[in-house]
């Protein structure tokens, strides 16, 4: 071999050995083969560990339910309040439960039911996934695994568990027939209301046999299954109502698909409201309405419904028994026992609903529902159909002062800022139409931002609600508490005069935010809940800043003002701190105090209702005339205060602000501090008859005020209680004869 021969050799050699040294390392065990060789073993690995699986798991004897333990509610102090956990339940054989009612099941849950080997292969491996990953509960099982989780497992979401129902589930639906498995889902879910199985549900929904249900009625017991408190058509809110109403449509269409409903009998059928709930036995007065707030609370903090239903948690309630007490005494001496339905029909439409609040804690310590959870099932205290009216206004302020805003002409808004409050003045800077009328359609000329909420004067808050902008209003409303999917909620004008729905529940934790220096309160009534080593994970009801502590102190400020000098005066405490609002909506069909001192604060709201809802006129009620917020829920919530305020301690309010009636009069911050210190206190009667303060400079003022108000003739104050020892004036009417917003 020539020279160049051996060169060209040795160079192919090296050539060869760089490539071999390429495909080592890492690269040398993923070739496509080995991949291929990979998935294969990996396959056969599960198919094998399933195989295995299959062979050990049996399928077990039913779950614990049967031997169901009670759930211990206890008071804040430890003392047991009730035991609840009765199972309510009475199976039924399939041939009970009508052809097409079985179907609406199948249509709801699982379509292909009849059909399948009893597994959802993808749906189980993305539950295990998503279970493993810690994202929750995951969708996608089929009847057959529901009724071996119901009747064989538990409601634990974890890999083993779900393992087992699969391989369970496999095996049930080779031994037993689809009917067989059908009937044990239908009688062994939970429906809501204490409900297991669908008689039960059918009784406590339709007040019938479950034989003697529609497709429609069927239709939505099934819905139910997959949220049943959310569910729950009587107790729901408006965001629950749509979702069960699209779930209830939904099944309908899956049937007409399935052929299993026509589609003229579709289009003809209606949806049709259950009953209202029935009360539960054992849970008479405010038991009843604290069990079912308490319920709700820990199923949105994640608690699984059934799991809870089947017993053995202990639940202590933030509820304080004296402060309770004290609370159900000043609801039955400040009103109740001046009722008498027998001689007065407006008597028997009287509700009330209370709620109290630590601050610094977010802890509901005292709660009143209405009469008893067994005569009126709804809770005053959260429920959301009525109107808060001009307690709203001090949340428009809240806002101005959060948004830094300016009235139309520029101007910073202050307690000491002047508007026009003359009656039906249009308000400008809107493309809405709106000129309210104030309180006996008084006018009250140039009048400062304070003592238009001492006197709570609609045309001042509705032109400020438009200055500020009503969805900067909307949304500190919103991040101070407020529901902002209520009804009437809408970003208009009107929004000032508090036409939107809201509860007790909501105000007090609006107005405690505020007296928690703007740091958010979530009222909550769960204090602790466990279950053996197991602990429900609950919220921080103080956590994070809704608006800044100068806008929330200012407020406050402002609203001392309120009870020193305007429509809160009966509440009036010697050596104590007071902030509060009245208020009274459209034709005197709700009435509301909404106040706090330094560490407690409580809303009191009262409501015309009667059977079935309807909403009507508290006039005339224990034979007085109009009801204003000055008048029983003040009095209500002076007497309860008056027993729950501890007097030795946070007596004064700690607030970062220089504006508002708080603020000394030595400092005064407004241009006219003169608004801010009116001494004397004038009488009603006085109040109503006399021009307002003397006509700003022309700096002061936000808008043309008019020279002369015009003064409209007062209506007398009608049934209005007697004011506390310690009020040294009777408050001012509220009443509004145009119909409109009130106080």
């Amino acid at each position: 071999m020539g020279r160049a021969e051996e060169r060209r050799a040795r160079q192919q050699g090296a050539r060869k050995a760089k490539k071999a040294g390429k495909k080592g390392g890492i690269r040398r065990f993923f070739t496509w083969k080995k991949i291929l060789a990979y998935v294969v073993t990996f396959c056969a690995l599960l198919v094998g560990g399933f195989f295995a699986l299959y062979l050990l798991v049996d399928v077990p004897p039913a779950n614990a339910l049967a031997r169901k333990e009670a759930n211990i509610f206890k008071y804040s102090d430890g003392t047991i309040m009730a035991k609840d956990g009765e199972v309510n339940r009475e199976s039924v054989p399939l041939s009970k439960i009508p052809k097409a009612v079985q179907h609406t099941f199948v249509a709801a849950e699982n379509k292909d039911f009849y059909t399948d080997s009893g597994v959802s292969f993808t749906g189980t491996v993305r539950g295990l996934i998503n279970t493993a990953l810690g994202r929750g509960k995951q969708g996608g099982s089929t009847i057959t695994q529901q009724y071996v989780k119901n009747y064989y497992l538990s409601q634990e979401q974890t890999v083993t568990r779900k393992a087992k129902e699969l391989v369970i589930s496999l095996k049930v639906d080779q031994q037993k027939s689809k009917d067989y498995i059908l009937a044990g889902y239908i009688n062994t879910s939970y429906y809501g209301r204490n409900a297991y199985g669908i008689q039960a549900a059918a009784r406590a929904y339709y007040d019938k046999d479950a034989e003697q249900l529609s497709v429609a009625e069927g239709a939505y017991l099934a819905a139910l299954l997959q949220a049943p408190s959310q569910y729950d058509y009587s107790t729901a809110g408006p965001n629950g109502k749509k979702m069960v109403k699209a779930r209830w449509n939904y099944i309908l269409d899956n049937m007409v698909d399935k052929d299993w409903l026509s589609k003229s009998d579709r289009q003809d059928m209606r949806f049709k409201k259950p009953i209202d709930p029935r009360p539960i036995p054992g849970l008479e007065g405010q038991t009843g309405y604290f069990i079912a707030a308490a319920k709700k609370e820990l199923f949105k903090a994640g608690v699984d419904e059934r799991e809870f239903e089947a017993g053995g948690w202990s639940i202590t309630l933030n509820i304080d028994r004296k402060k309770q007490k004290s609370l159900e005494k000043a609801v039955r001496t400040e009103l109740t026992d001046k009722l008498d339905p027998s001689k007065r029909e407006v008597d028997k439409h009287a509700q009330v609903g209370a709620v109290s609040v630590d601050p610094k804690t977010g802890g509901v310590v005292a709660m009143y529902g209405g009469a008893g959870a067994t005569k009126h099932w709804t809770n005053n205290a959260t429920r959301e159909d009525y109107q808060p009216a001009s307690t709203f206004k001090p949340l428009i302020l809240a806002s101005a002062l959060e948004n830094d805003s300016t009235t139309q002409d520029g101007t910073p808004i202050t307690s000491g800022t002047i508007y026009d409050g003359t009656s039906r003045r249009p308000v400008k800077g809107s493309e809405v139409g709106f000129a309210p009328p104030n309180e006996d359609n008084k006018s009250y000329g140039p009048v400062s931002v304070q003592k238009a909420m001492n006197h709570s004067v609609n045309s001042v808050y509705a032109q400020m609600a438009v200055d500020v902008g009503l969805s900067k209003v909307k949304k500190t409303a919103v991040d101070l508490g407020m529901n902002g999917k209520a009804g009437g909620f809408g970003e208009n004008p009107s929004m000032s005069l508090g036409v939107m729905g809201a509860s007790p529940y909501d105000m007090a934790g609006v107005y405690a935010t505020l007296d928690n220096h703007g740091k958010k309160v979530t009222p909550t009534i769960v204090k602790s809940a466990e279950k053996g080593d197991e602990k429900a994970e609950l919220p921080d009801p103080t956590n994070g800043q809704a608006i800044s502590r100068g806008a929330a102190d200012s407020v406050t400020s402002v609203l001392t003002g309120v009870v020193a000098d305007g429509t809160g005066q009966s509440v009036r405490r010697q050596g104590m701190d007071v902030a509060g609002k009245t208020g009274t909506s459209d034709d005197n069909k709700s009435a509301w105090f909404t106040g706090y001192t330094p560490g407690l604060v409580t809303s009191v709201g009262m409501f015309g209702e009667v059977p079935g809802g309807k909403q009507v006129s508290l006039r005339g009620t224990a034979g007085g005339g109009r009801v204003n917020g000055a008048d029983y829920p003040a009095s209500i919530w002076a007497a309860y205060m008056g027993a729950a305020v501890d007097d030795t301690k946070d007596t004064e309010f700690d607030l970062d602000t220089d504006m508002g009636a708080a603020v000394p009069p030595n400092t005064p911050p407004s241009p006219t501090p003169s608004e801010e210190t009116e001494s004397p206190t004038p009488s009603p009667s006085e109040s109503e008859s006399e021009s307002p303060s003397p006509t700003p400079t022309p700096s002061q003022s936000t808008t043309t005020p008019t020279p002369t108000p015009t003064q409209s003739t007062p209506t007398p104050p009608g049934g209005e209680t007697p004011p506390l020892p310690t009020a040294p004036t009777t408050p001012p009417d509220e009443g509004d004869p145009d119909k409109r917003q009130r106080p």
